[in-house]
């Protein structure tokens, strides 16, 4: 497991998404704070996403996610979740 300021994490990390540190922590205390119930907020969340990991996002795409989030009805394992984000 890693700690909370693992450079060495942090590192392979950015090696492998090219998205700085700063900007993962910055991405990660929004979302720790937001309230996902809210779809507005929830739509903000996804562009910031979208804009970090420069992979955009089609309408469609983000009103099932949107959906998905503010009902509460997230897949909670890895499979699920790719399947949900790979559906055409």
């Amino acid at each position: 497991m890693f700690q909370k300021n693992d450079p060495s994490f942090m590192d392979q990390l950015q090696k492998k998404t090219s998205v700085r540190p700063d900007e993962l922590m910055k991405l990660a205390n929004s979302v720790s704070q937001a309230n996902l119930q809210d779809e507005k907020t929830v739509r903000q969340l996804i562009s910031q996403v979208s804009k970090l990991a420069n992979t955009p996002v089609s309408k469609e795409k983000e009103d099932q996610i949107v959906q998905a989030i503010v009902k509460n009805n997230m897949p909670t394992d890895f499979a699920s979740l790719a399947k949900m984000f790979n559906k055409k």
